[in-house]
């Protein structure tokens, strides 16, 4: 006796036939008895459709943002390299580690690549075969009625003098006038409606190829670098007048925009009262620009989030300060230097620090050649004497003061090392020393002056006071693709969420008694209530078209219809009714 069992669902899945088949173009899920053969082939069509599956995409993009966050924590090569040498010299042990899984070069390493590859793949193996089998459904036409209609979740029955070809007359009009796509066949009509659904899901994994293409190219061909310009200063387009640049390994320098521009002043206003004080209210960086060799001169206001663009190209406001001017003397009195320095700020008051370093043309009481270096520390706007540390209290300049101290010696710029010209190396230096000894400090009032001891020179305050602006210069062709991605991504997914794909049929077939019996049934794709709702609302317009029949109901069958529910399953009615919304196993969903 053998012991193997029929499912129910296989069953009654298979009364459905076409009707309940198709309302979606996933690939159909495989048992564990129809895994392949062994063999070579046999196990690439396995993994094959493995990679291509949903799930599979899904733990590939999941991984794909686990992966993205070291990228986020951990300081990255070609981005920020003295961040990088820093995590190296601090963290010793883990650094190697670091190192060999390629975490300071996240994006561009072997096993992020692999994942970015694989997901990608993924949803193409996933796409193509989904694409050609909606457009094989768009171009065919809705399956004919299953042979038992009771089975499926919504159902509703009545009897009628009107004959099944004015009835189906009546429900074709109806369902083309809802804009179901509609056609008799078999003797019932077929109607279909939301194959929005199906696109709105295509629509959504397309949109997330274009994003990875997006992603690809900007990563590949980008070019992003920043510049710091006082005010009247200017700025080409080129390489060498960067401060820091980075790009893709794609891209050239050829590829870059040929343009430049002036800072002609900073605009800067701020709140003066109440717990908003201090913050800008005025924040724009006038500039003149010129596109390409010889352009015409034009003019405009670069603010936050309103970059100037010159073909592609942008160019953003990121940062203000100031830049005090100081003059620096030998003990002759011979001016060596007349500079405007800027200093980098630490907080949103403006208070700011930095490094004034003398290279050249300095000479000591006995006529060596030295270099000075001072580490300075600038606020706008001075809380007063006794009032506490020296921080600024506003961020425009009310009451501006220039803290130094002060160093002599070699400033180790000949040694090949790169230097942060914001910090002072003062390995090589000696400190100016005061009466008591102690490293000399002052603190300056515009137009004061700190004379460095033994002869050594002084430095001074002037009243001029710069402002300088730092500009990021981004170049990133696939913001555009990726943008329009993200919102083809946003609408295929509502789409698919809220468009629901139905299907509903309409049997009118004549009885014994020469009645006709008029059946109605709906199907979707999911448990949802307005499959019920709207079935209920088509039967009650063509129940109007066609009217229930004032003879009391008999127990009997319609011609040619068996199986079809008798009167003690089924009652038939004067009205419409539709069966409670309760999906029958073996449904679709």
């Amino acid at each position: 006796m053998s012991d193997t069992k029929t499912n129910p669902r296989d069953d009654e899945r298979a009364d459905l036939g076409a009707a309940g088949a198709q309302l979606s173009t996933a690939p159909q899920e495989e048992s564990g008895t129809g895994l392949p053969a062994l063999g070579v082939i046999g196990w690439f069509r396995w993994i094959w459709r493995q990679l291509t599956s949903m799930r599979v995409a899904l733990l590939l993009l999941l991984l794909l943002s686990l992966g993205a966050i070291p990228g986020s924590l951990i300081p990255q090569q070609g981005t920020d390299e003295l961040k990088v040498q820093d995590f190296k010299d601090t963290h010793t042990t883990l650094a190697p580690i670091y190192e060999k899984l390629g975490l300071f070069h996240v994006y561009s390493s072997v096993w992020f690549s692999a994942i970015y590859i694989l997901l990608f793949v993924s949803l193409i193996g996933c796409i193509v075969p989904r694409t050609w089998q909606f457009v094989g459904q768009l171009r065919g036409r809705p399956p004919a009625a299953p042979k038992r209609l009771t089975r499926l979740p919504a159902y509703t029955t009545w009897r009628t003098d009107a004959s099944p070809e004015q009835v189906n007359e009546a429900a074709l009009a109806l369902l083309k006038q809802r804009r179901f796509r509609s056609h008799e066949v078999d003797g019932s009509v077929a109607a279909e409606k939301g194959y929005l659904r199906e696109a709105g899901n295509l629509a959504f994994h397309i949109a997330l190829i274009v994003l990875l293409l997006a992603f690809a190219a900007g990563q590949l061909f980008k070019s992003e670098g920043g510049k710091l310009i006082m005010e009247g200063d200017g700025f080409s387009n080129t390489l060498t007048q960067y401060d820091d640049f980075k790009s893709g390994s794609l891209f050239s320098t050829d590829e870059l925009e040929p343009f430049s521009f002036r800072l002609r002043g900073f605009e800067g206003t701020y709140e003066m009262s109440g717990p908003e004080r201090g913050t800008a209210r005025t924040y724009k960086a006038h500039v003149t620009y010129t596109e390409g060799v010889d352009g015409p001169e034009k003019k405009k206001a670069i603010e936050v989030n309103k970059p100037l663009e010159v073909n592609g190209t942008k160019v953003y406001l990121i940062g203000h300060g100031y830049a005090p001017t100081v003059t620096v003397r030998d003990g002759r009195g011979k001016v060596v230097s007349r500079v405007s320095v800027p200093l980098l700020p630490i907080d949103s008051m403006g208070t700011a620090t930095g490094a004034i370093k003398i290279l050249d043309g300095y000479r000591d009481k006995n006529g060596k050649k030295e270099q000075l270096g001072f580490n300075a520390f600038f606020v706008p706007t001075f809380a007063g004497e006794g009032n506490g540390q020296m921080f600024s209290q506003f961020p425009a300049p009310f009451n501006p003061r220039l803290a130094l101290s002060a160093y002599h010696g070699s400033l180790g710029v000949d040694s090949g090392i790169p230097q942060n010209v914001y910090q002072l190396d003062t390995r090589k230096m000696q400190k100016f020393k005061d009466s008591k000894g102690e490293l000399l400090k002052k603190r300056l009032k515009v137009g004061e002056t700190m004379k460095l001891p033994n002869g050594a020179g002084s430095i001074t305050f002037e009243k001029e006071l710069k402002q300088w602006a730092t500009f990021q210069i981004s170049r990133e062709p696939g913001s555009g693709w990726a943008l329009g991605g993200a919102v083809a991504a946003i609408a295929g997914l509502a789409g698919s969420l809220f468009i629901q794909r139905r299907r509903v049929w309409v049997r009118a077939v004549r009885g014994a008694d020469g009645v006709t019996v008029v059946e109605m049934a709906g199907l979707g794709r999911s448990e949802s209530a307005k499959v019920p709702e709207e079935l209920a609302a088509l039967a009650e317009t063509l129940h109007e078209r066609a009217p229930s029949t004032s003879e009391p109901a008999e127990q009997t069958e319609p011609d040619g219809a068996a199986d079809a529910p008798r009167a003690s399953e089924t009652p038939a009615t004067d009205e419409p009714h539709p069966t409670p919304d309760v999906p029958a196993e073996g449904a679709e969903k």
